[in-house]
């Protein structure tokens, strides 16, 4: 029992406090880690369904601001993951849907495309995403992009399986018809 006690300390001191054998509760080192894995992640889907990189900045940080004063214990990796993707669609949603959004034009929209995203993203099919509605470019991005099944994005997004599914095939239906004629 003492080395367990030592260990914790030592862990607590390096950045992480140990719950138990496979639970980490953050500290700054550990958010500062956390924040170098997920941030290229979050801020794509923030973009994904803003199109403004001003505004995917701020939901950057206002993800990680709630990361910093959360409770929650992770049990994983991949519960870390879904937790980031998840507060990043509803910090969007809010931010979408707030009136400062509604009145004013970003300066993205007004001409000046620097981004930034890799040269070999920016093709036909990645502005024919951009152009379809919120609902189908999360549902591309987190399928395509970020890989996960249409069961995990259900969970997600707090939808039925079903509708992802319908969704996702709407959405790839409204990308065949913009790139007719585009070869992919």
């Amino acid at each position: 029992m003492q080395h367990f006690n030592d260990l914790k300390s030592v862990i607590y001191e390096k950045g992480a406090y140990l719950v138990s054998d496979n639970e980490l509760l953050r500290t700054n080192d550990f958010v500062e880690i956390k924040f170098r894995e997920h941030a290229d992640m979050i801020y794509r889907l923030a973009y994904a369904r803003t199109k403004s990189k001003f505004e995917s900045d701020d939901i950057l940080q206002e993800v990680f601001m709630r990361f910093m004063s959360c409770n929650t214990v992770f049990k994983s990796e991949e519960h870390i993951k879904a937790w980031f993707l998840r507060v990043t669609i509803n910090c969007s949603n809010s931010h979408l849907s707030s009136i400062w959004s509604k009145k004013i034009t970003s300066i993205d929209t007004m001409g000046d495309d620097t981004i930034v995203i890799t040269p070999g993203e920016k093709s036909e099919v990645y502005y024919a995403v951009l152009n379809l509605p919120i609902k189908y470019r999360t549902v591309i991005h987190l399928f395509y992009y970020e890989e996960y099944s249409t069961a995990q994005i259900a969970k997600l997004m707090d939808m039925k399986e079903g509708t992802v599914r319908s969704t996702l095939s709407r959405a790839r239906e409204s990308l065949r018809k913009k790139l007719k004629g585009v070869e992919i």
